[in-house]
């Protein structure tokens, strides 16, 4: 600690922590540990009381500081941070920490690796306790990244400080980080960045924006990191996953329980349960107590009844793409081209298959797309 935080701690009349920092700290009797499971309510019990809270390194760097923040006003905390556990891991092994990514997985799914582990990228991440060094190495020789570099780091900063290469056993000293190196993961490793990933990486019953036309439908909606998509008739959730890998969030609603419970198992598989929520229900109905819109994508072409309730629904410069493969739903979407503006699109594809001894060229059903800014 500094000498202004340690000032600050001496004239605190309560002090909030956990056990292992409460002792540390050498409190005494104006410790307070937090309840288990964790919960503010204590702490916020005494605004206008002097009261320190113990956390670990760098507060608002994937700890506790944005969290109590958002209940107080500006002029009611002070904050001390050092560095943190992702600075320490990054200053030992000699790493640029702009250049690698750090995640807290202490306690959230290892799953949330999945979409950033590829060949030559550094991570640093926070583990929970000893049995979670054991449990990410099974995730990632189980996942393909078998070959990942692991440094697992303990105690950091202080006198048990200890850094040992790979899965270490069951001694790991808490409080603990695991610093992983793809350097030598093969070059097919990770998820490709360009929209149009493989069918065969969804769970689905055949229900799917197919690779090429799920490319030019995220091209559409155009993706941009924060923003909400609302994936009507989401079938196997495979444009709300590709829009949240690009950083967005989704609502997908689905009217069959099979197919949201795909979705649902998708949205563990990538890592992204966090940014996608799965509403099982018809639209337009479900989407009424929805958050606003970005972008919205109708995955079966809908009817004049749907694009009648929807149109209504949607914010000032919301996107709204709209996939259809039958000759009433081209017809609509014609429609509601005619009706509203904005770009129609018809997709011919075809891909070479066996013919006999020779090869020939198989076509699917076209697909009309119709995009539009309201």
């Amino acid at each position: 600690m500094t000498g202004t935080s340690m000032i600050a701690l001496d004239s605190a009349e309560i002090v909030f922590g956990g056990p292992r920092h409460l002792e540390l700290a050498q409190v005494g009797a104006k410790g307070q540990a937090w309840p288990v499971p964790f919960d503010l309510a204590p702490l916020l019990a005494l605004r206008g009381r002097t009261v320190a809270m113990l956390v670990s390194g760098d507060p608002f760097w994937f700890g506790a500081g944005g969290t109590v923040a958002a209940h107080l006003a500006p002029d009611e905390w002070h904050t001390f941070p050092v560095a943190g556990t992702f600075s320490l891991v990054a200053g030992r092994l000699g790493w640029r920490l702009e250049e690698g990514i750090c995640l807290g997985l202490h306690a959230v799914p290892y799953a949330r690796l999945r979409p950033v582990l590829a060949r030559g990228v550094r991570v640093i991440c926070t583990l929970r306790d000893t049995a979670a060094v054991t449990g990410l190495h099974s995730w990632l020789r189980d996942n393909g990244f078998a070959a990942t570099r692991m440094t697992v780091c303990e105690a950091l900063g202080g006198p048990r400080e200890r850094i040992r290469q790979g899965a270490t056993g069951d001694d790991v000293i808490a409080p603990v980080a695991v610093a992983l190196d793809g350097a030598d993961l093969p070059h097919g490793a990770g998820l490709p960045r360009a929209s149009g990933l493989p069918n065969d990486l969804f769970a689905h019953d055949g229900q799917i924006t197919k690779r090429p036309v799920r490319a030019l439908t995220l091209s559409a909606l155009a993706p941009r990191p924060g923003m909400m998509l609302w994936d009507i008739g989401g079938g196997s959730g495979s444009v709300s996953v590709e829009w949240c890998l690009a950083g967005g969030r989704a609502c997908a609603v689905e009217a069959k329980p099979a197919r949201v419970a795909n979705i649902r198992a998708n949205a563990d598989a990538f890592g992204l349960a966090h940014r996608m929520q799965v509403f099982e229900g018809r639209a337009p109905e479900t989407l009424r107590n929805l958050p606003a819109p970005d972008a919205v994508f109708v995955g079966g072409g809908g009817d004049a009844g749907l694009y009648a309730a929807l149109w209504p629904l949607l914010p000032a410069s919301c996107r709204l793409v709209a996939n259809g493969v039958t000759l009433e739903t081209e017809a609509q979407l014609a429609t509601c081209h005619a009706r509203y503006g904005g770009h129609l699109l018809r997709a011919d594809l075809a891909e070479a298959t066996a013919l006999g001894g020779f090869r020939g060229w198989t076509a699917a059903r076209p697909v009309v797309q119709w995009s539009v800014v309201k």
